[in-house]
């Protein structure tokens, strides 16, 4: 149901008029989050013709906001889905990048690794654990779990991803490790969660075994051509249909099981079997089901947005998101429950498929930097670790920078002459209240992606559909087709209909606690008022 609000009506019995209080509409009973790892919001226009299922379900009676972009600089997976679970931006809750530079133990440590927590596995698994331990503000769903009592579920086939929109806390929280083992940590459950453990035995990754990924439909019914300039030759695929996962034995299927649909498929049959299994929506509380679907990022970075694969998985998706969405008819029982669906991040396109769009490799940024300071301050090295936008320098150049105004000029000059460079920024500027609202949009995107300790010395801007990283393409810039995706609400309370209202990512977190009833601590996300009945 909607959000529940007081309302009161004047009573038509003699003497003076009365105010009689309305019984408060009902919550829903269950709480679905679907997040689109790298699903850029032009898909959904570009390619809706496509869709004529949950996509198409979605978009046409659920309340669609068409204006939703994030505001930040760092348009990556752990930033995106913890943005999407606390309703916070890095700035606030701290998960800054995938992966950043600890200058403590002088190593890349990833956003989820915990190694006071230890896997636990449904497989032969073993080793350090992963946790939210880093995230420093709680996600909605723990807030749930916490003060409503609201059973928590999440899964995706990434741990940043079932994370982020789990929290510090969950009843169960399943991801898949790179040896194709499906997991959770001791944080969440110190054994093996039983409803988790028979879904898999009875559900193998070896069931696909022998599958070939062909396209849904005709051939000309897709945009663009197949295999163009630059798309790439992913786990001894070709670059056209049909795409084999060859025998569960063969060392690239787990990657090219990832790398399908069919792994969309296996996760929206894992959240069935969460639902009846734990009976989410059953109970007095309103319960929490997050699932994050990978495949589009994996196939995303390979093929690029133009491609037949990508169209393709947008096809599938829409069937298994109508699936789902059919599932939760019957079995949760319409108008009670309420799925929004967000993305982390979009993409960019292919630069070898734009108008000057161009390449240049990572190596280069500290090369230049080296090369710079070398005159100022003799031998290096200056340079630590370089994480796409972020640079990190030694403490000896580090401390330079904070006290050396040569330095920074240097390390600017140097790296604006690179191809592929915008803007260079300096990482102390960043911290203030006054960079977080700066009328230049590109320090305030900096600004909300930076957290002191965690970002780097210095950020750099790429040019606009510039790669400074060796993948096909990838995404991580305050660039359109970085920045914007969609957000949509469906389900119980919510009023139908396209939005023009501008709105970030975050105001998913914030509107659903509305709709529950819960309160965030201190969200940078907005009720989305006009999506309520």
């Amino acid at each position: 149901m909607a959000l529940a609000i007081a309302f009161v009506v004047f009573s038509a019995l003699p003497g003076p008029a009365r105010l009689t209080a309305q019984p408060r509409p009902a919550k829903p009973k269950l709480v679905v989050f679907i997040a689109v790892d790298q699903m850029r919001a032009d898909y959904l226009e570009r390619y809706g013709a496509l869709f004529s299922k949950g996509l198409h379900r979605l978009t046409r009676d659920g309340a669609w906001f068409k204006r939703s972009a994030y505001p930040y600089l760092n348009t990556v997976t752990c930033p995106g889905h913890s943005t999407l679970g606390t309703g916070a931006f890095p700035y606030k809750h701290g998960m800054v990048l995938n992966q950043w530079f600890d200058r403590e133990s002088g190593k890349l440590v990833t956003c989820n690794e915990d190694h006071s927590a230890t896997e636990v596995g449904y497989g032969n698994v073993s080793g350090p654990g992963d946790s939210a331990n880093r995230m420093l503000v709680p996600t909605l769903a723990e807030i749930m779990h916490r003060t409503a009592k609201a059973r928590v579920v999440t899964m995706s086939i990434k741990a940043r991803s079932a994370i982020g929109l789990a929290g510090h806390q969950a009843d169960s929280v399943t991801w898949l490790d790179e040896r194709g083992a499906w997991e959770t940590s001791s944080v969440y459950s110190k054994t093996p969660l039983p409803w988790v453990t028979a879904f898999i035995k009875g559900n193998p990754l070896t069931r696909d075994s022998g599958k070939v990924w062909q396209r849904s439909l005709p051939e000309s019914r897709y945009q663009f051509v197949d295999d163009a300039l630059g798309e790439g030759k992913p786990n001894g695929w070709s670059n056209r249909f049909p795409h084999p996962l060859g025998n569960a034995q063969d060392a690239a299927y787990v990657a090219r099981w990832i790398q399908s649909p069919f792994s969309n498929d296996y996760l929206e049959e894992m959240a069935e079997a969460g639902i009846e299994s734990l009976r989410l929506g059953k109970g007095a509380a309103t319960d929490f089901l997050g699932v994050s679907f990978s495949a589009l990022d994996v196939v995303g970075h390979t093929f690029g947005p133009r491609s037949h694969e990508v169209q393709d998985l947008l096809v599938r998706l829409d069937a298994t998101l109508g699936r789902f969405l059919n599932y939760l008819d019957e079995n949760v029982g319409v108008g009670n429950y309420v799925v929004a669906m967000s993305a982390d991040h979009g993409v960019a396109d292919i630069p070898e498929q734009v108008p000057k769009g161009g390449r240049q490799e990572s190596q280069a940024i500290a090369s230049a930097v080296e090369a710079a300071l070398e005159p100022l301050y003799g031998k290096g090295p200056f340079v630590a670790q370089n994480a796409y936008t972020d640079l990190y320098l030694t403490p000896d150049a580090a401390a330079k920078l904070r006290t050396d105004g040569k330095a920074f000029k240097a390390i600017a000059d140097a790296l604006l002459k690179v191809s592929g460079v915008a803007r260079v920024l300096k990482g102390s500027d960043l911290a203030s209240p006054a960079a977080r609202t700066s009328k230049d949009t590109q320090v305030r995107a900096a600004a909300l992606s930076y957290y002191p300790g965690r970002s780097g010395d210095i950020i750099v801007i790429p040019k606009e559909n510039w790669l400074l990283a060796a993948n096909v393409t990838t995404h991580g810039t305050l660039y359109p087709y970085d920045q914007r995706v969609p957000v949509i609400f469906y389900g119980a309370g919510i009023h139908g209909g396209e939005r023009a209202d501008a709105s970030t990512p975050a105001d998913v977190a914030a509107t659903l606690a509305a709709i529950v009833g819960v309160t965030l601590p201190s969200p940078d996300g907005q009720v989305l008022k006009s999506a309520l009945r």
